[in-house]
């Protein structure tokens, strides 16, 4: 039986993680948070130990090592703590399996690099748009299609969010990388998955709530627009509805709204198989999103998507 941790127990993602390890055939020894929220555990994982002190954590952590170990820790703690709970994790002689944005800067993957290099453990980011069914068919299209076609795409993603997000970590660049990072960057990768190497990145707006631009890829012009503002949302949203989601290839509009239960699932068998997405994988989105938050803002070059005027208020 795989044997693994948990760090950020209470979180948002939390769940989709403690369901994976169940349906997997695994169990959960121990998990962490420092908040105490976690009675979700009980439906999965009743006699888990947990701590709301990361060094009791980190003790009990080691002395399983010493006894039956630990095959994995699962992290879905804020973003900017990322890169240190993956390098606990391989130094206690597990792997790791991390929620993404991995990390914030590219420097970052290089010294974990090196960490796997010296500890013979393997970190593991969960990208599931990679795994979803719409994604994949859409994938498959592009490669039947002639090398030369360049497909036409606009992403527009707008999910309102509180006076509660800006208050947390999440609203703080230095924690969460801004908008793009945070609630982007799993479009950026599928984007690269699909249509190739990014060639132009050019940044329209950039906000703490919003964020726009443009992006070439190896087969892709792309105009994209992100945003957790309710204000922002386009004139042609249902009344009621507060979210927003629209990808569309050559005006054919990707319908994977649905389809998302069993992705983390999906992840983990590829992870145990040893098919995991690693350090290399995420690097072009990383690199993207590093790009997008230090870039200069240039309003008129590129084309800009069709649903930014109430974001720039133009």
């Amino acid at each position: 039986m795989t044997r693994y941790a948990l760090i950020g127990a209470a979180g948002y993602i939390a769940p989709r993680h403690l369901k994976a390890i169940r349906e997997t055939g695994g169990t959960l020894d121990v998990a962490y948070d420092i908040n105490d929220s976690v009675g979700i555990m009980d439906s999965h994982f009743p006699d888990a130990a947990f701590f709301t002190e990361f060094e009791r954590f980190e003790t009990d952590v080691h002395a399983r090592r010493r006894r039956e170990g630990i095959d994995y820790v699962a992290i879905c703690s804020p973003n900017y703590l990322h890169k240190s709970h993956m390098a606990f994790a391989l130094r206690a002689g597990a792997h790791a399996i991390c929620e993404k944005p991995l990390v914030l800067d590219v420097s970052d993957l290089d010294d974990l690099a090196e960490t796997e290099a010296e500890t013979g453990k393997r970190i593991n980011s969960i990208l599931q748009l990679r795994l979803h069914p719409a994604i994949l068919a859409l994938k498959e299209k592009v490669a039947a299609a002639p090398a030369d076609k360049t497909w036409e795409v606009d992403l527009g993603y707008f999910t309102s969010r509180g006076a509660w997000y800006h208050a947390s970590w999440k609203g703080f660049e230095h924690k969460s990388g801004g908008i793009a990072t945070n609630i982007g960057v799993h479009f950026y990768d599928m984007l690269s998955f699909i249509f190739g190497p990014n060639r132009e990145n050019v940044v329209h707006h950039r906000a703490p709530d919003a964020a726009a631009g443009y992006l070439e890829f190896g087969n892709a012009r792309v105009r994209w627009v992100l945003s957790i503002n309710r204000d922002h949302l386009p004139a042609h949203t249902p009344e009621g509805q507060t979210t927003h989601r629209s990808i569309t290839v050559d005006g054919e509009e990707i319908e994977f709204s649905g389809g998302f239960t069993d992705l983390h699932t999906a992840s983990y068998h590829g992870i145990l198989k040893g098919d995991g997405y690693g350090l290399d994988a995420v690097r072009p989105s990383i690199e993207l999103v590093s790009h997008i938050r230090n870039a200069p803002i240039e309003p008129h070059k590129g084309e800009r998507h069709p649903d930014i005027a109430k974001v720039i208020g133009a």
